[in-house]
């Protein structure tokens, strides 16, 4: 491991505990900035409600450190919205945001729209399948934004079971992620969860950045943060245990290829001959191919869409 990731360890690197409540919310009030909530969400029914229901009881009635909850919908078929609604949450659909520009599938899409419709200056992104929540999630990547005036994007670091394994969740993280980072960008090495759906940044930052609309965002942001701000504007903190939905082998191959597809842009922004992905599946006594696009498209920074910088100056 590089020196300079050493010392970023030691000093960027802290546990929810070492920021209490009280301090944090001291900060805030001290520097008059505010606090988005952000869940994007797709046929999430069964956990986002109590996601936003604690952050509701936590951190907006028991004391004041969140200024909103919006969940972005981006075309569920279930009740995602209605339980969303009931707990608290502002609901806005992913394609009544920047109607100009036709919504594509795909998760930074959603996180991309979201600056629209937030006005936080600090913007805290949350998956909305996680279970047995914790506001510490929140308050823990909220926190050094409002305290270090230098930090500028906040990873959460936890441990991720799969089932009754202690740390085997994150199989795309070990087996694409984190190699990606060890050999090409070695200074995002220290990372405990580089892929992980739970970070918090000032506005300031993510207005400039691309979001790839898929799987990629959470890599193509860590590494394009690095380049525009530097490693000691970056963070992360322990918050304890994820537990979420794990998806299957193929859902995990198809993530781990357009990490890879995003990583790839960044590194050469060279042509790709084939941007697909073949799997297999038993269909009867045979193996079929299916195939499936791999490419990713990237959103350009928020700062540069007509809407938005019509809306900063109104």
């Amino acid at each position: 491991m590089l020196e300079e990731v050493e010392r970023w360890l030691s000093e960027r690197s802290w546990s929810v505990t070492d920021r209490p409540l009280h301090q944090v919310l001291a900060a805030k009030r001290a520097t008059g900035r505010t606090v988005s909530v952000v869940l994007p969400a797709l046929n999430e029914e069964a956990t986002v409600g109590d996601i936003v229901a604690v952050v509701r009881r936590d951190l907006m009635l028991r004391v004041p450190l969140v200024d909103e909850i919006v969940v972005i919908d981006s075309g569920s078929t279930d009740r995602t919205a209605e339980a969303a609604a009931a707990a608290g949450a502002t609901v806005v659909h992913r394609d009544a945001i920047l109607p100009r520009i036709p919504a594509l599938p795909g998760k930074g899409e959603v996180l991309w729209r979201s600056l629209l419709v937030t006005r936080g200056d600090i913007v805290c992104f949350v998956d909305a399948d996680l279970r047995e929540f914790s506001s510490d999630f929140v308050s823990g990547i909220v926190g050094p934004l409002l305290t270090e005036p230098g930090v500028q994007l906040v990873k959460a670091m936890y441990d991720r079971p799969l089932g009754t394994a202690a740390g085997q969740g994150g199989r795309v993280t070990e087996l694409m992620a984190r190699p990606l980072l060890n050999m090409h960008w070695p200074q995002l090495a220290g990372f405990v969860q580089p892929l992980g759906g739970e970070y918090a940044a000032r506005r300031s930052l993510l207005e400039r950045l691309p979001f790839p609309v898929g799987y990629g965002v959470e890599l193509g942001m860590l590494v394009d943060a690095l380049h525009l701000v530097g490693l000691d504007a970056l963070a992360q903190v322990d918050v304890g245990v994820r537990l979420h939905r794990h998806q299957d082998g193929q859902a995990l191959g198809r993530m781990a290829a357009t990490i890879y597809r995003t990583a790839q842009l960044r590194l050469a922004r060279g042509h790709l001959v084939r941007p697909a992905l073949t799997q297999f599946e038993r269909t009867g006594g045979a193996f079929e191919p299916r195939t499936h696009p791999v490419d990713t498209e990237e959103r350009p920074p928020m700062a540069e869409i007509a809407e938005y910088r019509a809306r900063r100056v109104a």
